[in-house]
């Protein structure tokens, strides 16, 4: 049976002092707020209102029921206006975590822009390049590049970012341009080490063949700017979103 049901039927007949009446503002035929009522002191084994020719009122037993009734129904009446609310506008704080580079550069001015649409909301931004345990670390969304680990955690594909490969004209002047994949393996290359497999280098070439490359070098970083600023000043190869 539906209990809160019957709650609602017994606290509308008790307030409109009338079965016809509560039928009509439930909008439901008579036969089942009776139904209802019956079922219920049924349940409880309690009569809960005496009825006669002139009306219905409360038992003693019924009057205290009513009470602790019509306050757990305005109860829950507040928890759904509160749902209601939050769904209306967004408000509460929602925590982030993304790389530092893409961070900075791209979420922070979206960020900012959309909080002053939703003044209600707080946002804690955590910017990481390395993955974090969104579970332990109460985490409600992730933003990552590249292939990410299985997990049980819901995942949405937003779009491709694409990376390149950079060097500084004076390290290219020093130790010349590689032409085919294989050349990486002289070279010096700045490896990003927040990446699966971040020694190995998967690229495509213009007729769409891939290869997979062991690379090294003697700089590594799990920041993206920082591989920026080393490949900036001439210290390999870097590839970079």
């Amino acid at each position: 049976m539906d209990r809160l049901r019957e709650l609602r039927v017994f606290v509308r007949v008790v307030e409109l002092g009338s079965f016809s009446k509560a039928a009509a503002d439930l909008i439901i035929s008579q036969s089942t707020v009776t139904k209802n009522i019956a079922e219920l002191e049924t349940h409880l084994k309690v009569r809960l209102l005496n009825r006669n020719t002139r009306g219905i009122s409360l038992t003693e037993l019924g009057e205290l029921y009513y009470e602790k009734c019509k306050a757990a129904l305005h109860e829950l009446s507040e928890a759904e206006s509160i749902i209601g609310r939050r769904q209306a506008r967004l408000e509460g704080t929602l925590r982030i975590s993304t790389s530092v580079a893409f961070g900075r550069r791209i979420v922070a001015p979206m960020l900012i822009e959309f909080m002053s649409a939703n003044p209600g909301l707080r946002v804690d931004l955590s910017c990481d390049d390395k993955y974090v345990d969104l579970v332990s670390q109460g985490i409600d969304l992730a933003l990552r590049m590249g292939r990410l680990a299985d997990s049980s955690l819901g995942g949405r594909y937003l779009g491709r970012n694409p990376w390149i490969m950079v060097a500084s004209p004076e390290y290219v002047a020093n130790r010349g341009q590689p032409v085919e994949p294989t050349e990486l393996a002289s070279h010096d290359c700045i490896i990003y080490s927040s990446v699966q497999g971040d020694a190995v280098w998967h690229l495509r070439g213009v007729t769409g063949v891939h290869s997979s490359i062991f690379v090294q070098g003697r700089m590594r970083s799990n920041n993206l700017s920082t591989l920026l600023i080393a490949a900036e000043n001439g210290l390999g190869i870097a590839i970079l979103p």
